[in-house]
């Protein structure tokens, strides 16, 4: 067995419905910095959060014998901060049992034992709109403009609920995105992803969350939020980032502060 690593994302550009009675569409942002790797080494058990059931039927969908040896599993992210945690490590595990099919077949496999998935097996998971619970692309997207992200974790970790439809229509924020991502224009994008997270942090009651006034304070072009979960980001020009944004992200209480690269050519 090889080891194989399988980056995760740092939560989303944009997510809501698409329309009030449409699919939960997202547009992920995907983060190179946070990983999950599958090692030669061996673990007795398998990780969490997946029973020995789920495993078994997820590759029996992929038509891979489950690795023997087991591989031992190393997670950049927690579980439930809306990283891609689940989904990478599905991924990482398909691909050391050898599994190179379709990335819609890996999609479906993932969604049948999480009810939902982010669209980390794409080859730019960040330019398609992404029907979250059916697998599938609803569009595709320009790819967003060269930025620098500073991300940390706020609050407790949340589990996707795969019934859980109670997102904003962001059909509006779509509309605008595909021209200001197709401009190149990070300001316009920034806002974007900015509403989206007010929008979702508004329906969640997240009152004390601290990243708009963060993006304020430090003249971040906006900010981004796991829609469900608890990453959340500043969004700036590449270089622009201040050099105290690190330290005042951790006094607002956010931890695991890091800084990583985003958006074309990244």
């Amino acid at each position: 067995m090889t080891q194989v690593s399988v980056p995760g994302h740092f939560g989303e550009w944009l997510q809501g419905r698409l329309g009030p009675q449409g699919p939960v569409a997202l547009l992920t942002l995907p983060c190179p910095a946070l990983r999950v790797t599958a090692g030669p080494e061996t673990r007795p058990t398998p990780p969490p959060p997946f029973n020995s059931v789920q495993l078994d039927s997820f590759f029996r969908a992929l038509g891979v014998p489950r690795p023997k040896p087991w591989p031992l599993l190393i997670r950049d992210m927690p579980l439930g901060a809306g990283a891609g945690a689940s989904t990478a490590t599905l991924m990482a595990l398909a691909q050391a049992a050898g599994f190179d099919g379709p990335a819609e077949v890996l999609a479906k496999a993932c969604i049948d034992i999480e009810g939902a998935s982010d669209p980390l097996m794409l080859p730019a998971p960040d330019q398609v709109l992404w029907a979250s619970r059916e697998g599938r692309v609803l569009a595709e997207l320009p790819a967003p403009p060269a930025c620098d992200i500073l991300g940390g974790f706020w609050g407790a970790p949340e589990r996707t609920n795969p019934e859980d439809e109670a997102f904003d229509d962001i059909t509006d924020l779509v509309e605008l995105w595909k021209v200001a991502a197709g401009n190149g224009d990070l300001a316009e994008c920034a806002m974007l992803a900015a509403a989206s997270a007010q929008r979702c942090s508004q329906r969640r009651s997240d009152a004390r969350d601290p990243t708009s006034e963060l993006a304020r304070a430090l003249g971040a072009l906006g900010h981004v939020r796991a829609h469900t979960g608890s990453a959340r980001g500043l969004i700036f020009p590449r270089g622009a980032m201040p050099a105290k944004a690190p330290d005042l992200m951790s006094a607002a209480g956010l931890h695991s502060v890091f800084q990583f690269r985003a958006g074309a050519a990244q």
